[in-house]
């Protein structure tokens, strides 16, 4: 049955409401429903209380509190915040967020006349935004660390199984032999740039709100700096309207988390790849794998498709919150509200993904002999056009002579490795004996020795710039290419 005005609640508003007194008639109860965000926002209930003691400390410090009036609403909140840890919270039906649940236990603990001076000068509209702000910070900070620990975990292994070759794929098809550890590290300097960002995505999140108002500002001189440093951030919202109505920190963190996700995404896929029977370069541990309901010889990757899955998830929690916020006017908006669950889930997800993805990286057991054995002579044909590269020959001609012997091969019935000097001769008689050397996948790898290349001091120095990133906070990626630079250097 449809929903009817009669329906509508004629009571007033809760006592407790923040904003009741402008109200005479009760709320249509799924409009309560609709518009209560604590089922979601409680989480940010250690957030919300550690503002609310700095904002009454700041008020306490303009005569607007007495000392003893905050010594009660500080140790009331203590009350409050051990109650929700404790889980014994109980949560009443007028309890529309978690700004209104905490400030009614805390008066219900230190008595309305104390407690009823908490909020002046104050807004939940700034309110929000300083939760939203604290727990963002701790959370990304978490995932920082989680990423530190996959960047360790990518670079010991591709340290320690260096020797390791593999094929390279372009458009899925092979191409080049090149070490599993350059692959390996191809997926890592994608997830150290994201590091990168992240610690600059921090930056911006790390900037306090509170003090703001609902958007003009505070009537009372408060100090905002010092409740900004109480509180362990880095700077001030420097615009009052501007405060309130930010959600740019939000989803820019969600922008973030989806650059992040799409690297994830990416190396789940070929790690799905890897580990099917047709390529069968990876055995994924039994804990991150799952068998079938029907086919007992089922080992499937279930954990790295669940990734894969979580990167849409993300991608449409951005999309989602750029939709939401992209019209509404200045200031705060009830809009802003859709703002805290899509952060909060993707918060979560990506937290989860990166720690399930160390896990499968560090456990997973790799098939050496199934990666030489899917090496093949034809990958080996760039060295022949470069052997002639090597003699003067313009690289355009030799890129056609050594496709001509990759023809030969192909209608001899046999590998290019086993064609004969004088056969690789009749294509082009400037080809001597040591073209022999040229169909060897070690020796492939190790010319390519330029930086960012896969031989093995190559290697070694991509694990040296990564190592470098996770030993200083300050790292960048391109610091160990700026050290090489010398300003008076000659490039011409």
């Amino acid at each position: 049955m449809a929903h009817s005005q009669e329906q509508v609640q004629e009571k007033e508003p809760g006592k407790n409401m923040l904003w009741g007194g402008r109200f005479t008639g009760g709320m249509d109860p799924l409009m309560n429903t609709f518009n209560a965000s604590l089922p979601y926002d409680r989480i940010l209930y250690a957030q919300d209380i550690a503002g609310s003691i700095a904002f009454a400390r700041a008020n306490k410090n303009r005569g607007i509190l007495t000392s003893d009036e905050f010594e009660k609403i500080e140790e009331g909140f203590e009350k409050v915040k051990k109650e929700w840890e404790d889980n014994t919270f109980e949560a009443k039906e007028a309890d529309e967020d978690i700004h209104t649940a905490n400030e009614r236990r805390l008066c219900e603990i230190i008595g309305n006349e104390v407690g009823g001076k908490l909020h002046t000068g104050r807004s939940r509209n700034e309110q929000i935004a300083t939760d939203m702000r604290l727990w963002l910070r701790h959370e990304l900070r978490k995932i920082d660390k989680y990423l530190v620990d996959l960047l360790r975990v990518m670079t010991s292994r591709a340290e320690i199984e260096i020797e390791l070759l593999m094929p390279g794929y372009t458009h899925l098809q092979r191409a080049q032999p090149v070490r599993w550890s350059h692959w390996l590290l191809s997926y890592g300097m994608a997830f150290a740039a994201d590091l990168q960002r992240l610690r600059e995505t921090i930056k911006r999140v790390n900037r306090s709100p509170l003090g703001c108002g609902a958007l003009s500002g505070n009537p009372f001189g408060i100090d905002r700096e010092a409740m900004a440093k109480e509180l362990g951030f880095e700077g001030l919202m420097w615009n009052s309207m501007a405060a309130v109505a930010d959600r740019d920190f939000a989803l820019e963190s969600i922008q973030w988390s989806s650059f992040l996700m799409s690297h994830v995404s990416r190396l789940a896929e070929d790690l799905i790849i890897h580990s099917t029977a047709e390529f069968g370069y990876v055995k994924l541990s039994d804990a991150y794998s799952t068998g079938s309901s029907l086919m007992p010889q089922k080992h499937n990757p279930d954990s790295l498709e669940l990734l894969r899955g979580k990167s849409g998830r993300v991608f449409g929690q951005a999309c989602g919150l750029q939709m939401s916020i992209k019209s509404t006017p200045s200031t705060y908006n009830k809009d802003l509200q859709e703002s805290v669950e899509p952060m909060i889930d993707c918060v979560k997800t990506v937290g989860m993904s990166v720690q399930i993805l160390t896990g499968v990286v560090s456990t997973m057991k790799l098939q050496k002999q199934k990666m030489l054995d899917a090496l093949s002579p034809d990958m080996l044909a760039i060295e022949l056009a470069e052997f002639l590269v090597r003699k003067g020959v313009p690289f355009r001609e030799t890129h056609h002579i050594s496709g001509r012997i990759v023809a030969l091969a192909e209608s001899e019935g046999m590998p290019m490795d086993e064609l004969s000097v004088q056969q690789i001769q009749s294509v082009d008689e400037r080809f001597d004996d040591d073209v022999i050397k040229c169909f060897n996948y070690e020796r492939s790898v190790e010319m390519r020795s330029a930086k960012g290349g896969t031989s093995k001091a190559s290697v070694l120095e991509q694990i040296a710039v990564l190592k470098d990133l996770l030993d200083s906070k300050d790292a960048k990626l391109d610091d160990w290419g700026e050290q090489l630079t010398d300003e008076n250097s000659d490039f011409s």
